[in-house]
């Protein structure tokens, strides 16, 4: 694609190839490590990974993030802008314009942050600034998003001896509880997916796009009994191809308010720490502050937050 220019000798560009990749990585950010292998293994293209330029100097980037294999981007992971707030938006609305299918709604877009940002003036003005500039293309806030680490060394939480635990049978059997826990969920993309679809649609959806997606053992996947054989929860073991995560963590209604979550992340946590990984991760919503508080009780420490914005 031949360069774009705008006023003020503004560049806009995606990168060439893999060659332009330190270029692309001027700007600092967490995930620049991982950019050159996700780009090896299919999970971008340089064609999703685009730069505004004065002369040599990158000014804005942004970049997208897909599944290896998916013919669209999933997500959009950096935007990031070095001086005026205008020149991302103009890389934004150029690069949307390449990157989004026509007629599609752009993917959401996800920043991680430190777990005290808005404390440090540099770093909230930074997220002000691509806040607006993502606002002035249409999108809108979210949510923020707790990111959750169990480390090695840590204490490895038993569970209480309540609940029987043993492996998913079936995918059916899984998506049932699914489906029983979005009653009541205070996750924010959960309860978005029901504005749109039945409980199990969403639970089905979420199945196939996630779950079942992950190379991870599925064996590892647990569901919670009663000492007679009632289900009371299930708790989704994983690695995401970056990290060990706990993927999935849910107690049916019927259940909730006895404190079975704690034998859930028990069980979890101690699964994957039993393959001596150095650390584990999860996430939920600021405002899930049951959730927040069982991670806590579990050993896991908030090491960054995240921002989610999407547009309708």
């Amino acid at each position: 694609m031949p360069p774009q220019e705008t006023a003020l000798t503004l560049t806009l560009r995606p990168i060439v190839g893999p060659d332009e990749l330190d270029l692309f990585n001027r700007l600092p950010y967490v995930l620049n490590g991982e950019i050159g292998d996700d780009l090896a293994a299919g999970r971008r293209r340089p064609e999703w990974l685009w730069l505004a330029l004065r002369d040599d100097r990158v000014v804005a980037r942004a970049g997208w993030w897909s599944r290896s294999g998916d013919p669209h981007p999933l997500l959009m992971d950096v935007f990031d802008i070095d001086g005026d707030v205008g020149d991302g938006v103009r890389l934004l609305t150029t690069a949307l314009a390449a990157v989004v299918p026509p007629g599609a709604t752009p993917p959401e877009y996800g920043r991680f942050l430190p777990p005290d940002w808005r404390d440090h003036p540099a770093t909230r003005q930074a997220v002000d600034d691509r806040m607006e500039a993502l606002h002035r293309v249409g999108a809108k806030l979210f949510v923020e998003r707790l990111r959750l680490e169990w480390r090695a060394g840590s204490p490895v939480p038993e569970p209480g001896g309540r609940l029987a635990f043993r492996p998913v049978r079936d995918p059916d059997e899984l998506v049932a509880l699914m489906t029983l826990v979005l009653d009541g969920t205070l996750d924010a993309h959960g309860r978005d997916d029901l504005t749109r679809m039945t409980p199990e649609e969403a639970a089905r959806e979420h199945y196939r796009t996630e779950l079942a997606r992950y190379a991870s053992p599925h064996e590892w996947w647990r569901i919670a009994t009663l000492p007679g054989g009632e289900p009371v929860g299930f708790v989704i073991p994983a690695h995401n191809g970056y990290n060990p995560i706990i993927a999935y963590v849910g107690v049916v209604p019927a259940h909730r308010g006895r404190g079975y979550i704690h034998d859930l992340l028990a069980v979890g946590t101690g699964l994957l720490a039993a393959q001596g990984v150095p650390r584990i991760r999860a996430a939920t919503d600021v405002g899930n502050a049951p959730m927040a508080a069982a991670f806590a009780r579990a050993g896991y420490v908030t090491f960054e937050r995240q921002i989610d914005m999407t547009w309708q």
